[in-house]
């Protein structure tokens, strides 16, 4: 049978995280059909009251991340008189934090959203990665952090653009085995490069189901079986031959691979700075 669950996201800022935090606890269960009402910005009683009404005809679970005190109490008090759970979703993690740094925890809306330097360099990550998809204008690749390589339909651009959203300048470079890629690959010294590969069959299927959405033919050597293979090998051997770490992205989401990726960056970052 499937459950069905209205949950009910209060936030005095965007409620990114609280979106996030949601949907890392609902993918632990299955068969639930989940009915979000998304409140963010919810800075004034007024504002909460008439939400309060919308939780009163749709009850269910109700979390916040709210750090005015008495918007947070009188949601509590609201909610316990409806008989409905409320999770104030980061008070676990701030309280620990709170009490290992011996500070007090800012009650300051969207602290995390403060376009600081950080923010500054997601956004140039963003633009160098965008500007550098699919092997475009090489001549900048050294200005890159990460440098993905893989054959076509190997998760390299969403890969990319993930990488970039976490602050990454990141370029990928498709392998073709009639069109190798520029020189400038095989002598840069500031990015890593990581090789990505995946199962042929699963290859096949993406390649064959690009190709009807786009109206072409499947039966093309793009996807047939054993030019598949043949273009795999050959960017299998590339990555052994310039001994680049490799990702196998078949069973892996993106958010799967650029954290595989980012733990790789971080090891070599951590080896340069203990040889510096």
């Amino acid at each position: 049978m499937t459950n069905k669950l209205h949950l009910h996201l209060l936030s005095d800022s965007t409620g990114e995280t609280l979106e996030n935090i949601a949907k890392a606890a609902l993918a632990q269960f299955a068969d639930v059909e989940v009915v979000r009402h998304f409140w963010p910005m919810v800075r004034s009683e007024g504002h909460l009251d008439r939400i309060m009404s919308e939780v009163a005809d749709n009850p269910g679970l109700v979390m916040f991340t709210l750090v005015n005190p008495d918007l947070r109490q009188k949601l509590e008090q609201r909610c316990h008189m409806l008989d409905l759970p409320a999770v104030a979703a980061l008070d676990a993690v701030t309280a620990a934090l709170s009490n290992l740094l011996g500070q007090t925890a800012k009650t300051r809306p969207g602290s995390q959203h403060i376009m600081d330097q950080a923010y500054f360099n997601r956004v140039d990550a963003i633009h160098y990665t965008i500007a550098h998809d699919d092997g475009l204008h090489w001549e900048n690749w050294e200005e890159a952090d990460i440098l993905l390589a893989g054959v076509s339909r190997s998760s390299k651009t969403p890969t990319s653009i993930y990488l970039a959203n976490r602050g990454y300048k990141t370029a990928n470079i498709p392998i073709v085995p009639e069109a190798p890629p520029p020189d400038a690959l095989f002598h840069v010294k500031h990015p890593m490069i990581v090789g990505l590969t995946t199962n042929a069959e699963r290859l096949i299927q993406v390649r064959r189901n690009r190709l009807l959405s786009i109206n072409e033919s499947a039966a093309t050597s793009y996807a047939d079986e054993e030019a598949v293979k043949a273009e795999l090998q050959y960017a299998r051997r590339m990555f052994a031959d310039n001994d680049w770490p490799v990702i196998d992205v078949t069973r892996r989401s993106i958010e799967e691979t650029a954290a595989a990726i980012i733990n790789l960056y971080n090891e070599r970052m951590m080896r340069q700075a203990e040889t510096a």
